[in-house]
Order: structure tokens, then C-alpha cells, then sequence
């Protein structure tokens, strides 16, 4: 019986072999080399960064870029949190940048936020009404886009008008303490909890335990008094233009066309408009802050390194599937 296997198999089998490694040692120092060069110019980056050979944005400038008359704009955008595009330190950067400029005609605060801290919503209002009284020949306005609720309209109070769209949602005038209870899943998955407090209010409002009934009249009350707070806020800011219903400080949204009406905003409008036709300046400056150049470097480059390397990954496995076929 003759031998079924071409003549020096055994070589061309090594010979394969030994092309697969070649091919996988030029893959690896491809990518190695690639590596080292993002890193190189990852460091001259910062380099640059550190040393100011980047220069700076031009709506940091103030004056000297805006080139005369204009309306300032600011844009407050997600949720108020101290970490974030809408945290109170911020959007007060640029609202003080803003009314700093005297070639400002008016700042628009364009909100499109769901609410937030009323911590850091507050420190925005507050800031606001210094501002205004520092500065009382600069109107501000508040312009809403989809929506300005909870801890954006506490903000959006603080302006000399708000405008809105007909289809914005405007309002949800309350406070809000949400959360879980575990008890009776715990009880049947046998978990037993084990907490030990100093202090017999310690574990307020535990989701591992029982309610608590004079823990939840507690809070109940807390939440009343930051309630009360932002009601009172409101009055103050819309004053008689508010034409309070029953229902007005329940939490409940509205749309545009209806604050208007009830008083909770004061007409319709985007920014270009309020720009052009209220503040008779239309041309918008951005004074809203950004990040810097090292956050907006490390953010890219973070990126590109992670799609790279899940290239990188990619590609190996399928070099290593194709060996084992």
C-alpha cells in the first residue's frame, strides 16, 4: 500500500509553520511601534499643554474676542451635579466671564436640564441675582429647550424673563427622596443583615432594613423644608407674573405654552431670537467653559488607545483562530 502524503510533507507543514511565526512577530512589532509613537505624541500633548503652546479657546478671552457688540450665551445642559457639564462652578465661570465683558448687550442662559442638586441649583440662582445687581444695565435671560425641570427651573427663576418653546416641559416644582426596600427578598434568599451604628439614626433610611416610621416622618419633614424653600424661590422670582393654581407646586411638568400662561414663563423664544429681537445684539458669543486642553486630550487619546487595542485584541484572536484551523 503506497503512501497517501506528498513527498517532504513534513517540510511543507514546517515551512507553514514558520511563515505563521514570521507573521505574527511582524504583526507585534507593528503594534509596538505604534504604541510607542501615540505615546510619544501623547506626551509632547501635555508638554504643549503645560507650557501654553496651545493657546487658549477664544470665548476664554472676553473682550478681546468678541469683537464689540454682541449677546452672550451660556449653556446649562444635563443634570446639576458638582461633577459635570452643569455644575454650579461651571456655569457661574460663565455667566462671570459673561457680564465681566463690557461689549456684552445681555447673557442668555440656554437651560435643557431635568434638575438636579438643589445645593448647586442654588449657588446658580444666588450667583445669578448678584450678578444682576452688580451689573443692572445687562438684562438676563433665560432661554429653555426641551426641558427645564425641578432644579433647572430654580435656576431659570432667577432671570429677568424666561423663554421658552411651545412643546418645552416646564416645572416639577418638588423634591424627591427615592430608593429601595430588600427585606423580603433578603428573607427569602435566607441573607441575615449585620449593621452596627453608634448612634441610633445612623442607618437612616437603610434599604437592608424595616422602614422606620419616625425615620420616614423625618424625612418626610426634610424634604418638606427643601420644598418650601423652592417655593419660596419661585415667588420671589417670578413675583406677580405667577398666577399659582392648586396643583402649581405638586411636582407636575407643563409645557410651554401652558407656563406661559400660568406665569412660569414669560414668552416664546430660542436664543438667536431673543439675541436679535429683545436684546437687539444678535450676534451670539459662547462663554460656556470647556474643558481644558489636557481633559479634552486625555478624553481622545483615552479613546483611541481603547479602540486600538480592542483592534489589537481583535485582530490576534483571529490570527490565532486561523492558526488552529
Amino acid at each position: 500500500m503506497t503512501d497517501p502524503s506528498p513527498p517532504n510533507w513534513e517540510r511543507s507543514v514546517l515551512e507553514r509553520v514558520a511563515l505563521k511565526a514570521l507573521d505574527e512577530q511582524r504583526r507585534s512589532r507593528q503594534w509596538g511601534a505604534l504604541f510607542k509613537l501615540l505615546w510619544l505624541i501623547f506626551a509632547f500633548l501635555i508638554l504643549a499643554a503645560w507650557m501654553g503652546w496651545l493657546g487658549r479657546p477664544d470665548r476664554e478671552l472676553g473682550s478681546a474676542s468678541s469683537g464689540g457688540r454682541h449677546t452672550a450665551l451660556v449653556n446649562l445642559e444635563g443634570v446639576i451635579a458638582p461633577e459635570g457639564k452643569a455644575s454650579a462652578d461651571r456655569i457661574i465661570k460663565g455667566l462671570d466671564r459673561a457680564f465681566k465683558d463690557p461689549t456684552t448687550q445681555g447673557v442668555v442662559l440656554r437651560i435643557n436640564s431635568p434638575g438636579g442638586s438643589p445645593v448647586q441649583a442654588g449657588y446658580i440662582n444666588d450667583e445669578m441675582r448678584r450678578l444682576k445687581m452688580k451689573y443692572p444695565k445687562t438684562p438676563l435671560y433665560v432661554v429653555v429647550q426641551d426641558l427645564c425641570a425641578s432644579g433647572g427651573y430654580y435656576v431659570a427663576v432667577a432671570a429677568d424673563r424666561i423663554y421658552v418653546d411651545k412643546a418645552s416641559l416646564v416645572g416639577s416644582i418638588g423634591v424627591i427622596i427615592n430608593g429601595f426596600g430588600f427585606t423580603g427578598a433578603m428573607e427569602k434568599l435566607g441573607i441575615e443583615r449585620r449593621a452596627y451604628t453608634a448612634g441610633e439614626n445612623k442607618d437612616f433610611l437603610d434599604p437592608f432594613a424595616p422602614e422606620n416610621p419616625a425615620q420616614k416622618e423625618y424625612a418626610q419633614k426634610m424634604i418638606g423644608e427643601i420644598h418650601q424653600q423652592f417655593i419660596d424661590v419661585v415667588r420671589k422670582g417670578r413675583g406677580s407674573r405667577l398666577k399659582e393654581t392648586p396643583d402649581m407646586f405638586s411636582g407636575l411638568v407643563w409645557t410651554g405654552e401652558k407656563s406661559v400662561e400660568l406665569g412660569l414663563a414669560d414668552g416664546f423664544g430660542s436664543a438667536e431670537s431673543v439675541a436679535r429681537d429683545v436684546i437687539k445684539a444678535e450676534k451670539l458669543v459662547d462663554y460656556t467653559p470647556e474643558d481644558s486642553v489636557f481633559e479634552t486630550l486625555s478624553r481622545r487619546l483615552g479613546t483611541q488607545f481603547g479602540a486600538a487595542l480592542g483592534q489589537a485584541a481583535a485582530e490576534s484572536a483571529a490570527a490565532h483562530l486561523g492558526g488552529l484551523r
